[in-house]
């Protein structure tokens, strides 16, 4: 099995800065994309930003210029860079990560447990 735990989340002022960072852990034979997706209350989960093995990345278009995704693959971690927060991005930020477990001949979808992320106006 695979294991994601986020940590950077809080509170911030509009304007600010504010990084996140996801660790993999367990019996991995590797991980894949990655991924920053994020839940308002009353609203369905987004995807953020993600990232390939290799580092390719996309973003959501409102956080673009902001919003700046990373990966250390020797580490099994995933960063989240977060400029020019505006209150609109508060929401729970999730990790997510396709990756394979040794003994599986397939790769799993796993995600982190979540970190609250607020912007104050």
């Amino acid at each position: 099995q695979v294991q994601l735990v986020e940590s950077g989340g809080g509170l911030v002022q509009a304007g600010g800065s504010l990084g996140l960072s996801c660790v993999a852990s367990g019996n991995i034979v590797e991980i894949n994309a990655m991924g920053w997706y994020r839940q308002a209350p009353g609203k369905q989960r987004e995807l953020v930003a993600g990232i390939t093995r290799g580092s390719s990345t996309n973003y959501l278009d409102s956080v673009k210029g902001r919003f700046t995704i990373s990966r250390d693959n020797a580490k099994n971690t995933v960063y989240l860079q977060m400029n020019s927060l505006k209150p609109e991005d508060t929401a729970v930020y999730y990790c997510n990560a396709d990756a394979r477990a040794s003994g599986s001949l397939y790769a799993g979808n796993y995600w982190g447990q979540g970190t609250q992320v607020t912007v104050s106006s």
